[in-house]
């Protein structure tokens, strides 16, 4: 029979051999976690190597996933379609082993991880995740929602802020199927930690509320395998193991030292490390006795069978339930969606009043939750203010996790990284409001949400420097050119209730990238809007306005400044100077259009002026000259502030008379 610590082996064994092929990558934290990674997957983790989305597989996460090869070789051990010619492969172009886990390329790999902290916190809203849909779906004999997020973590992960964030929020709720292993190794890239990460973790865990497991031996198997029995009899805590581990365990010269973290240990190194192990075995060779003692697929495929069954019982007792839950964790939206949300677009279109847009959000967001479930929100202590707290929404307490609504208290960061967890577990469609001017606090969790093209809406509110008297701090001005930059994003700034259903409603379709919703605290006046402007706003920029003769100039305008706009028309159009107005609810959406509808919408030959409250160099390409601000805000009432910046019907009728001349 093989020996468990030779199982362990057979993972330290392919990381070396991996990374020396490479030349380049980090076999400690491989080496060092092998145990603990052989004890988890080959005693406790429930899944199916023929199946990696299947619903109710346990979900694992490594945090600290610059040590990638840990969860390649265990893929490939366990019988994933990750055949050894791609650990070869580690690390090269277009190969299924990138240097850190990448979500949608790896089978199996439940999440993009590599920014440290942000897989515990990602995990974390994975747990949110089950936790939700268990109280909601879950019977008596039918456990339709019954798995645990599992996450590997370092001393990196637990000193980056967000690793706080995360883990303050998952004791507050109680996620009891949560469970992090700490990689206690006193290491880190500059070398021994004491000099800089002297917390006492395990304290503070606890006074997080979770379950602690102290001083285990991350190399003793038996040790291991307690501290799990102790983790999983835990109902509303989660909990964090803290092993004692070497990191680049069994290498006689680097073990426990920085040099084994990110490099390869060299071809005279690893031979040692072979002989110090007793691993008799050449680069990539692995016995079969050890590929027999790993592979997953038979009893992978007894539990999802098992689990089908319980599903086949559940969908008899409870069909409406079960056909929800199915369409739910396929992200599809209803049968009768693109009826709803037509209606729904012409009922804001009624709007006759001035409104904030935030405050149409708010509004839309309840038509949204009663039609769908899956609805998921949240803020970050800014839900009055966001208007994400919608009539109906019950918030997450602990012992009560079946609401549809997370108080994520003031944590940006761990808010967005949640909710990429929330929509990577499948079921829930997440949002999270804040302030505009501090998505920079969460701006790599947003970054990670676009690298891995999900859904997610980002409501960010108080969008410019209209705010006011707050000033320069709570202004944002750089933020609509800089979020627009990065790859996937969708951002929506609606100029009026109509708009703001269209964006919500578009937001909801895309599933491909996520989503932002950038709106007003000021009122904004509804726009007259002709029968088609709901499919044309859909493209992300229309014609909203059109004088009576021929238009000789356009001024292409978002948000707030839409109503500036069309009044400076209207006085232009008064004077003899007639001028077309193009809002640009979502630039991105308009630039995909084809080249026919967007040289329709701003045809070649007439100038343009681009008027949107923030930095200017975002619209050099678009126009011809551009009204923004390229400084940081000030403090003064709202009309002031405006002014000053030269926001005004009079400077926008200046602007366009100079274009002209």
């Amino acid at each position: 029979m093989t020996s468990r610590f030779e199982l362990a082996n057979a993972i330290r064994a392919l990381a070396m051999d991996a990374v020396q092929k490479a030349n380049s990558g980090h076999p400690g934290m491989p080496m060092g976690m092998a145990d603990i990674a052989e004890v988890l997957w080959n005693d406790v983790l429930n899944h199916n190597p023929a199946d990696p989305n299947w619903f109710n597989r346990d979900r694992f996460v490594v945090s600290n996933g610059h040590g990638s090869m840990l969860l390649y070789a265990l893929l490939h051990l366990s019988g994933y379609d990750l055949p050894i010619g791609e650990l070869q492969n580690f690390r090269q172009l277009h190969s299924k082993t990138p240097g850190h886990p990448e979500y949608g390329m790896t089978p199996g790999v439940e999440t993009t991880t590599g920014p440290l902290g942000q897989g515990i916190a990602m995990a974390v809203g994975m747990a949110i995740a089950e936790a939700n849909l268990a109280a909601k779906y879950n019977r008596d004999g039918l456990p339709l929602v019954d798995h645990r997020t599992y996450v590997f973590a370092g001393d990196g992960c637990l000193m980056e802020g967000i690793s706080h964030e995360a883990c303050s929020l998952a004791g507050a709720l109680g996620l009891g199927k949560l469970v992090v292993f700490y990689d206690d190794n006193n290491i880190s890239i500059d070398g021994e930690v004491h000099g800089w990460f002297r917390d006492d973790t395990p304290a503070r865990f606890e006074a997080y509320g979770w379950q602690v497991v102290r001083n285990v031996n991350g190399h003793d198997a038996k040790e291991i395998q307690l501290a799990l029995d102790t983790a999983r009899k835990s109902s509303d805590r989660p909990t964090l193991v803290c092993c004692k581990t070497i990191i680049g365990f069994g290498s006689p010269a680097k073990q426990g030292k920085e040099s084994s973290h990110g490099a390869p240990l060299g071809a005279e190194e690893i031979a040692k490390t072979r002989e110090q192990l007793g691993w008799k075995y050449g680069p990539f060779e692995i016995p079969a006795e050890v590929y027999a003692a790993y592979d997953a697929r038979a009893k992978g495929a007894a539990k999802q069978q098992a689990w089908n069954g319980v599903f086949d019982a559940y969908a008899k007792q409870f069909p409406a339930e079960a056909a929800e839950f199915q369409r739910r964790i396929q992200g599809a939206l209803p049968a009768d969606w693109r009826g709803f949300a037509d209606a729904l677009i012409a009922e804001q279109a009624k709007a006759d009043k001035p409104n904030a847009t935030r405050k149409s959000s708010k509004a839309v967001i309840e038509a949204l939750a009663a039609k769908l479930p899956e609805l998921f929100g949240g803020s970050a202590d800014l839900s009055e203010s966001n208007g994400t707290d919608f009539k109906g929404h019950v918030s997450l307490r602990h012992g009560s996790l079946g609401g549809n609504y997370v108080n994520y208290g003031v944590r940006e960061f761990a808010m967005s990284a949640a909710m990429n967890g929330q929509y990577l577990h499948g079921g829930l469609r997440p949002f999270g409001g804040t302030f505009l001017v501090f998505s920079d606090y969460a701006r790599n969790a947003l970054r990670l949400s676009a690298l891995m093209k999900l859904g997610v809406i980002y409501v960010y509110t108080h969008d410019s420097v209209a705010l006011g008297e707050d000033g320069p701090t709570h202004q944002p001005v750089e933020h609509l050119a800089t979020l627009r930059l990065i790859p996937n994003v969708q951002l929506w700034r609606p100029a009026d209730a109509f708009e703001t259903a269209v964006a919500w409603t578009a937001a909801l379709e895309h599933q491909t990238g996520p989503s932002l919703l950038i709106l007003t605290r000021q009122n904004l006046p509804p726009q007259a809007h002709a029968g088609d402007h709901a499919a044309l706003a859909a493209r992300g920029g229309y014609v909203l306005w059109e004088p009576a003769e021929a238009p000789q100039a356009v001024i292409l305008a978002t948000g707030s400044e839409v109503p500036l706009a069309v009044d400076a028309a209207k006085a232009l159009a008064a004077k003899g100077k007639p001028v077309r107005v193009v809002s640009l609810p979502c630039v991105e959406r308009f630039l995909a259009q084809d080249a026919d509808y967007r040289k329709a919408v701003l045809p070649d030959g007439l100038k343009r002026l681009a008027v949107e409250a923030g930095v200017s160099h975002y619209w050099r390409g678009l126009a011809d000259a551009v009204l923004g601000i390229d400084s940081f805000g000030e403090s003064a009432p709202m009309a002031a502030v405006l002014k000053h910046f030269g926001f005004t019907v009079e400077n926008v009728e200046a602007r366009v008379l100079s274009l002209l001349a």
